[in-house]
């Protein structure tokens, strides 16, 4: 069955493939996909059984790009997009995520320079060739070599950010957990681990009929190619070149399963070792009591005791109760990293690091009144209180963000229109707010006065991103330091695989925010995660206080907040740490004591 989910996903494929082909992400086509897509995620309903007239009727679907929506629907693909990805592979398509590479630059480059992937284009800038071409430089060939580098990129151990892998996995987990005989499914690896960048997609099924499973798998529309196919375990690549590793288990096994298959391998092995100490075995079908033969040597390897006579099952069936066996308390998937956990979860020290349902608010939210808000305020408000919000802070950009920022009267207005909604939600706060930008000297909207005037605030860096890190450094400083500024937003401002951030001295930024006792936001945009989750750890133990935000522009992007704990989980962070963790009086009470401490 096609979801609303998996007509988005081809739609955005289509409009970064059309992109490329007309050289502009502001053609025609490109804005009719994506105003497509916004009109399908603000539908709500399910579209598969849509007519092509009855798809025109939603806002921002025209009849062609309806048409495409039809033909997917139909028959699990889409003959446009199929040529779209011939002429552009994900070899090619990869390039267009490194700065300075727009589509009429990658179209020269692969024209004059017979450019195709990463390798190709590393050796045109070793051999000085870009600079020769229309429109560049040695200056800019020397910033795309210096992106490529920091965004970690190489020819041969090729990464998929996360934001373009999770919402696969979702997807994917989503339908085999609809196939008969399945009890439950879950996606592992480092992707479970809440990482910046996956090799491939793991997912593991439980289920005791694995041949149907199979079959699902094999018939499903994200296989381009089948790489292995057996009675329980399928391997295939997606369209985009990403790897997807399918395993059926047994359902008294799913526990050990994932357990084993999150990983990471140094986590693991020091659970077996656990295990060892204790005269068992542990690997993917359970923690087992070793028979006398069995080679207690730990090794990278689950079937070492494949041909060892069966043993007794000490525990499987759940992660919790391998863990409670091995006299651990249950160490959380993005926590699994080999870097004390372990010890800590043994010891009593592993913090009580937060979860979801600790959230009790939203501190970086946009309505339309941003000029990159897709929703209006009376529905971005109702879908916060729908979640059981106890406050929220509405934060729409500041007026030196070009062509998204409000003026002093447009805001003056907006505030009067949050207090009108306020009247509608008395069990929730609603604060005036703004997301300020933070100028290349740390200078901020408006003057001091009109900024005391909201009541909640998160400074971001949106420009400058090329400047030093010196001068990156004193600007947050500065910014940090000013008495109306509440928290520091989307700390670096890189999108993941396609902009590396700011550099920073991480360290003078840490004690400016302990300092001035400035809040920094963990942001749960699958392409941001910033900051990350090193910075965090880093945060954690200097005691600075963090604040998970969505950074919501539409409705529909509420569920980051999952993924900013993820992260937040990832760099250890204490629940009591979060300040929208805290009960309303309390949090309320700090915005207006550390502004005027």
């Amino acid at each position: 069955m096609t979801t609303n989910a998996d007509v988005l996903a081809m739609l955005s494929e289509l409009a970064g493939l059309t992109t490329l082909a007309e050289e502009s992400p502001q053609s025609f086509k490109v804005r009719a996909y994506e105003n497509a897509k916004l009109g399908i995620e603000g539908y709500g309903s399910d579209v598969s059984g849509l007519s092509i007239t009855e798809l025109t009727k939603i806002k921002g679907v025209g009849k062609s790009t309806a048409s495409k929506i039809r033909e997917f629907i139909d028959s699990g693909t889409v003959d446009k997009l199929e040529k779209l990805r011939l002429e552009y592979p994900p070899e090619f398509v990869e390039l267009s995520k490194i700065p300075g590479l727009g589509p009429k630059t990658l179209k020269l480059v692969r024209s004059e320079l017979g450019v195709e992937d990463l390798e190709g284009l590393k050796a045109a800038i070793a051999g000085e060739k870009l600079r020769t071409l229309p429109r560049m430089g040695a200056t800019s060939e020397a910033k795309i070599a210096k992106a490529i580098e920091r965004l970690g990129l190489t020819g041969k151990d090729r990464r998929t950010p996360v934001a373009d892998a999770l919402p696969l996995a979702d997807r994917l987990v989503a339908d085999l957990g609809l196939v008969d005989g399945v009890t439950d499914v879950m996606f592992c690896g480092s992707l479970r681990r809440m990482a910046e960048t996956i090799g491939d997609i793991d997912i593991t099924v439980a289920s005791s009929d694995p041949e149907a499973v199979m079959r699902a798998v094999v018939d499903h529309g994200a296989v381009s190619e089948i790489i292995l196919s057996g009675g329980t375990k399928t391997s295939f690549l997606t369209a985009k070149g990403l790897q997807v590793d399918v395993r059926v288990v047994e359902p008294s096994q799913f526990g050990a399963a994932t357990l084993y298959f999150t990983g990471s391998k140094a986590h693991n092995i020091a659970l077996r070792q656990r295990a060892i100490d204790r005269g068992w075995l542990l690997n993917e079908y359970g923690l087992l009591e070793a028979p006398s033969t069995a080679d207690d040597t730990p090794s990278e390897s689950a079937d070492t005791d494949s041909e060892a006579e069966p043993a007794t099952v000490v525990a499987s069936a759940t992660e919790a109760a391998i863990y409670e066996a091995l006299d651990l308390v249950y160490i959380p998937p993005p926590m699994r990293e080999a870097t004390g956990e372990v010890e800590a979860a043994a010891d009593g020290s592993l913090p009580d690091v937060v979860k979801l349902s600790d959230i009790k608010g939203d501190l970086h939210y946009h309505t339309d009144r941003s000029g990159d808000g897709r929703a209006p305020l009376t529905d971005m408000v109702k879908v916060a209180a729908d979640r059981g919000y106890d406050y929220l802070a509405i934060t729409d950009h500041g007026e030196d963000l070009a062509i998204n920022g409000s003026t002093r009267e447009e805001f003056l207005e907006h505030r009067e229109a949050i207090r009108e909604v306020q009247e509608e939600y008395p069990d929730l706060t609603i604060l005036f707010g703004c997301e300020l930008n933070i100028g290349p000297k740390g200078g901020l909207d408006y003057d001091a006065d009109f900024r005391a005037e909201f009541e909640y605030t998160v400074a971001s860096v949106h420009s400058h991103f090329d400047a030093s890190k010196k001068a990156n450094t004193t600007r947050l400083v500065t910014a940090i330091a000013d008495p109306t500024v509440d928290s520091i937003g989307h700390l670096t401002g890189r999108y993941i695989g396609r902009r590396p951030g700011i550099e920073i001295d991480v360290d003078v930024v840490l004690e400016a925010l302990f300092e001035f006792d400035v809040a920094l936001e963990i942001n749960g945009a699958l392409d941001r995660l910033d900051a990350a989750s090193d910075v965090v750890r880093r945060a954690v133990a200097r005691g600075v206080k963090l604040v998970i935000n969505t950074d919501s522009h539409h409705t529909s992007e509420l569920g980051r907040m999952e993924y900013g704990v993820l992260t937040a989980q990832r760099g250890w962070a204490p629940r009591d740490q979060v300040i929208n963790t805290w009960e309303r009086d309390r949090f309320l009470h700090w915005v207006e004591t550390h502004r005027n401490s």
